[in-house]
């Protein structure tokens, strides 16, 4: 490809501007399953997003890597799994530079001679200052990214732009009212309680996509406006699943499935992709389409090639979230999910100062097994124990509720996925089995300072002292309009 060589000031070289090349654009959600119209999803008005799918491809098995922000951001940006580089740990509180040979993809396309940006996107319902990056290596966005607006290059550059929806993130906007048919009508997975404050907190996330809709409409406007739509390919993902107690941060269908919707030049339109695709191939799939060298490094396959990345399958990792300490690997095939517990001694309610401030559902889930209101599945998740491997069925059981492990007839199968995770763990260099880095503050002392910062939310919601499950239920119950009283659907 040729270059035009532009000289800045002083006689400093500035990055080279290629003769031609497609426009890059992402548009990425926080904490979104494929919770979209054009999915199947009921309930929801996407019509934006809807679009998307409609005039480009439409993956139905596109999985993060992580099943919390930052985590997964790390691997998606690099292009390589988190547990190699070491990144796998959520809310690194002393991040460290990237070491080599590691390079993150807005510095690689800059290189290259793409104008980079990252910007808040339109509209919006909790309106930021800036960009979201949450990178667990230290970065400077003033020194990654041109700036934060697109149209800022120079003639006929080509550009990379971010789009950042902190949506459909907690905390969700409370409705002021709810429909009360559409409430009915939520088709609750049940391995949650069928409970009055689920629906509503259920409704609010929902509301809370239409919000992400209303901002991808936005940006497909302004690259409409400036005639560049045609020749950009737009990716629409999120960075992990839905913000629900039984999804963000863990290695469950919830948790790791993402919608992922691409339009561009010489993409068929309606099309759908079935075959498995895992967030680290997006680095290297823009790298493929700008005509630039796939560093050896990155472990994600370019999706728009002749050569599609037809894999057996693919594989998730969990790792300390905040002050929740754990570790959990996954491998995902056509039609089945293996989990492999690290520590099962631990129970799925392992705290969580960030779930237990923000999730109603928490609170709601312990009170309710206290009365043994839950359901068989519903109280499996409150067991104080987990069982070392999980076994899922997708083909019988598309969203990996009902474990099979302990079916005698699934031996072979859990023999077969168990080797594929143990050689992605050695093969990968996998490093959640090695002591947190020594920049790092021990477990306890995060652990510390994680509960003083839960203890300051519930404070400034009025509470002197820390409140206790039925406390924290009545104050949920309170903020989406609901008593105690209130019966059970």
């Amino acid at each position: 490809m040729m270059r035009i060589l532009l000289f800045g000031l002083f006689g400093l070289a500035a990055p080279m501007l290629p003769a031609a090349g497609p426009n890059f654009v992402w548009i990425v959600a926080d904490d979104m399953s494929p919770d979209i119209a054009a999915y199947g999803a009921a309930g929801v008005k996407t019509p934006n997003l809807d679009r998307l799918a409609r005039e480009g491809r439409r993956y139905t098995h596109a999985y993060a890597s992580a099943p919390v922000c930052s985590s997964s951001r790390s691997a998606f940006i690099l292009g390589t799994y988190q547990t190699t580089t070491g990144l796998h740990a959520h809310d690194v509180e002393n991040p460290q530079p990237l070491p080599a040979p590691y390079q993150h993809l807005p510095g690689l396309l800059r290189q290259a001679g793409w104008f980079v940006t990252n910007a808040v996107a339109p509209g919006g319902s909790k309106p930021k200052a800036k960009a979201k990056t949450h990178y667990n290596f230290a970065h400077d966005p003033a020194e990654m990214f041109d700036g934060t607006d697109w149209t800022q290059r120079q003639p006929g550059q080509p550009f990379f732009a971010q789009f950042q929806i902190s949506e459909p993130h907690r905390p969700f906007p409370i409705p002021e009212s709810y429909d009360e048919e559409a409430l009915r009508k939520i088709q609750l997975p049940p391995n949650y309680p069928d409970h009055p404050l689920t629906r509503r907190d259920w409704y609010a996330y929902l509301r809370s996509v239409e919000v992400v809709d209303r901002r991808v409409g936005a940006i497909l406007d302004q690259l409409e406006n400036a005639g560049v739509m045609e020749d950009t390919i737009i990716m629409f993902f999120a960075d992990h699943g839905r913000p629900m107690p039984w999804g963000k941060q863990w290695l469950s269908i919830e948790g790791l499935q993402v919608p992922l919707l691409i339009r561009g030049p010489q993409i068929p339109a309606g099309g759908v992709e079935e075959r498995l695709v895992s967030l680290i191939d997006l680095a290297p799939t823009m790298l493929a389409q700008a005509g630039q060298p796939i560093p050896g490094w990155m472990q994600g396959r370019p999706l728009l090639d002749d050569s599609f990345p037809d894999r057996v399958q693919i594989f998730a990792a969990r790792d300390r979230c905040g002050d929740a300490e754990d570790r959990i690997r996954a491998v995902i095939t056509a039609n089945h999910l293996l989990i492999q517990n690290f520590h099962p001694e631990l129970p799925r309610l392992n705290w969580s100062s960030y779930k237990e401030a923000g999730y109603p559902g928490m609170a709601l889930i312990r009170e309710l097994a206290k009365k043994g209101s839950l359901s068989p599945l519903q109280a499996r998740y409150v067991q104080p124990q987990r069982e070392p491997l999980e076994l899922y069925n997708l083909e019988a059981d598309p969203t990996g509720l009902i474990n099979v492990a302990a079916d005698p007839q699934q031996a072979h199968q859990i023999k077969v996925l168990q080797s594929e995770l143990d050689s992605w763990i050695r093969s990968t260099g996998d490093r959640g089995a090695l002591p947190a880095a020594a920049t790092e503050p021990s477990l306890p002392e995060i652990q510390r300072d994680k509960k003083q910062d839960y203890l300051r939310t519930w404070s400034k919601r009025g509470f002197k002292n820390e409140p206790s499950d039925a406390q924290r239920l009545a104050w949920w119950m309170h903020q989406y309009g609901l008593h105690e009283t209130t019966p059970v659907n």
